[in-house]
């Protein structure tokens, strides 16, 4: 376990990092002992020099919820991170947002439903008893980046998830849709599992998929979040926006790219980076 000072000092890193774009590097190979408690106590380490800075807490994201990516990363459950006020950005119905690059190190786009909430949620639940806490579920992008470069400079080797879990899960943004009727479903009489999307680059469909990739069910991600939380002393809330997880790949974004996400009958969210 890594001392106080040592998390602190790791923390601070990647504020700076975050604001003067430049990545880091790992940090499980500065600290080969570094445990997965050890990159959330870091993370939340950030997270409280942000809100210090006056960023509230707006809810949660859930992330490595597929299968592969956790054999990839391996570990045998998602991680999490913490969802700030600055990161959220609104798409209007028939508009296209514009996104600066300026503020990432290296964007890239994942396809999510969000939850969120009426009512809290601590320690074990059921599926059932987070649909009934859900005000509605939205469509939602999440923009995720790295402060922790992907591959080490020198030896090229890949960063491990003790880097991401540091790194606030490599949360960056969420986009999310206003002005539709359509963008806002009840988790009861909606069929979640088969809510899908079509991605779209430049007029491209980059990737498609539906929400059962999200561990059969977006919301089995978020009972194991209330769950996760509560050890921490955490749990969600009311008015909470939870991101259950992407169900595509991320698709790495650079200025002027135009993305179009199509959920169907949940409506289109147009965003470019500028």
């Amino acid at each position: 376990m890594l001392d106080d000072a040592t998390i602190e000092q790791l923390a601070a890193e990647l504020d700076r990092s975050a604001q003067t774009r430049e990545p880091l590097r790992h940090f499980s190979q500065r600290f080969p002992t570094m445990t997965i408690d050890d990159g959330y106590r870091v993370g939340r380490a950030w997270v409280a020099l942000q809100r210090g800075r006056g960023d509230p807490v707006i809810g949660h994201k859930i992330g490595l919820t597929s299968r592969a990516m956790q054999l990839s990363s391996q570990i045998d459950e998602p991680d999490f991170g913490t969802l700030l006020g600055s990161m959220k950005l609104v798409a209007r119905a028939g508009e296209e947002l514009e996104i600066p690059v300026s503020r990432f190190l290296a964007p890239r786009v994942e396809v999510e439903l969000a939850f969120v909430l009426k009512a809290p949620l601590s320690g074990r639940v059921t599926v059932g008893e987070v649909l009934a806490a859900t005000e509605y579920v939205t469509p939602a992008i999440e923009i995720i980046d790295a402060r922790i470069e992907q591959f080490d400079r020198d030896t090229k080797k890949p960063r491990k998830v003790f880097d991401t879990i540091s790194d606030n899960a490599a949360n960056a943004a969420i986009v999310i849709g206003e002005g539709d009727a359509r963008y806002r479903v009840n988790p009861l009489t909606t069929d979640l599992p088969w809510c899908g999307a079509v991605l779209r680059q430049n007029g491209v469909v980059e990737e498609t998929g539906l929400a059962a990739g999200v561990q059969g069910h977006p919301a089995i991600g978020i009972a194991w979040l209330a769950e996760k939380l509560a050890p921490w002393g955490d749990r969600l809330l009311p008015g909470q926006i939870v991101l259950a997880g992407s169900f595509t790949r991320p698709v790495a974004a650079r200025a002027g790219d135009r993305f179009e996400a199509d959920y169907g009958p949940l409506g289109v969210l147009r965003f470019r980076f500028v």
